[in-house]
């Protein structure tokens, strides 16, 4: 049967690839080590501790370029992003502050430069861990844009308890990093029982459907139980298994958010 005018959606839900939702987890980790590795160095913490986060955030930069690029289909078309600055547009913005965010992240890990271009690093992975929720929730996506502004304190928290939970992995033990996994991890939980208690027509992939599932299962993982393991535990063995959590949560909040638009885009 041939489709009609009728049958199409009125929106067009995102046609991104796999490497979306992980360029959002790997470019979040990666914002969040930057900050910590510049809060540890400037209040004189472990200098592994500090060495370690800007390797992470100088790693993920360049990965998440590459996963962008990778979904792009061709380089130029990342290089033609940055042709054009555009402050209204958050894809513009996310282009430029991902490409300064690589080239500062990396500098920090030179010695003589490690100070400066690490809070710079820094500075730029505050909108890392946010411009991507901004980003999602810019659409006329309903499920996205009635979520705008809890969007990008989503992410960031994600952002921040995913590289709590790679330095944790890492070996280190500092009780500030534990301090800012638990916080990440309350967060996350009070983030879930906010977009439980909504009650909103635009809300339906949040509530049942494969995206529902994926979305719960990673705020559940985010949230409630990396807090329980490390508030409880407080053993080694369970941080890392907060840790564990804490990650895989995090990828799937991503997997989750841009299914719950495709089913929202397809509804409306």
């Amino acid at each position: 049967m041939t489709a009609t005018y009728y049958d199409v959606p009125l929106l067009k839900g995102p046609v991104w690839t796999w490497e979306v939702p992980l360029y959002f987890f790997v470019g979040g980790a990666a914002g969040g080590a930057a900050i910590i590795g510049s809060v540890a160095q400037w209040s004189g913490g472990d200098p592994a501790l500090v060495r370690d986060a800007h390797w992470i955030a100088a790693g993920g930069g360049p990965l998440s370029a590459a996963l962008l690029t990778a979904d792009l289909g061709r380089p130029e078309r990342f290089l033609n992003m940055l042709r054009v600055f555009k402050p209204q547009s958050a894809m513009s913005v996310g282009s430029w502050t991902l490409s300064a965010f690589s080239g500062t992240s990396t500098l920090a890990l030179v010695p003589a430069a490690s100070r400066v271009a690490g809070s710079a690093s820094a500075v730029l992975g505050t909108a890392m861990v946010t411009y991507t929720g901004v980003l999602l929730g810019a659409t006329a996506i309903p499920v996205w844009n009635q979520n705008v502004r809890l969007l990008p304190v989503h992410f960031a928290a994600s952002g921040l308890g995913s590289a709590a939970a790679l330095l944790t992995l890492m070996g280190h033990e500092d009780r500030a990093l534990d301090d800012i996994a638990i916080g990440a991890a309350a967060a996350e939980t009070l983030i879930g029982a906010v977009i439980e208690a909504r009650e909103t027509s635009g809300m339906a992939p949040l509530r049942r459907g494969p995206s529902a599932v994926i979305i719960r299962a990673g705020g559940v993982l985010s949230g409630p139980v990396p807090l329980l393991c490390r508030t409880a535990g407080r053993t080694r063995t369970w941080r890392r298994v907060a840790s564990v959590c804490a990650l895989a949560g995090s990828v799937l909040t991503r997997i989750g958010w841009i299914a719950a638009g495709r089913a929202s885009a397809a509804r409306s």
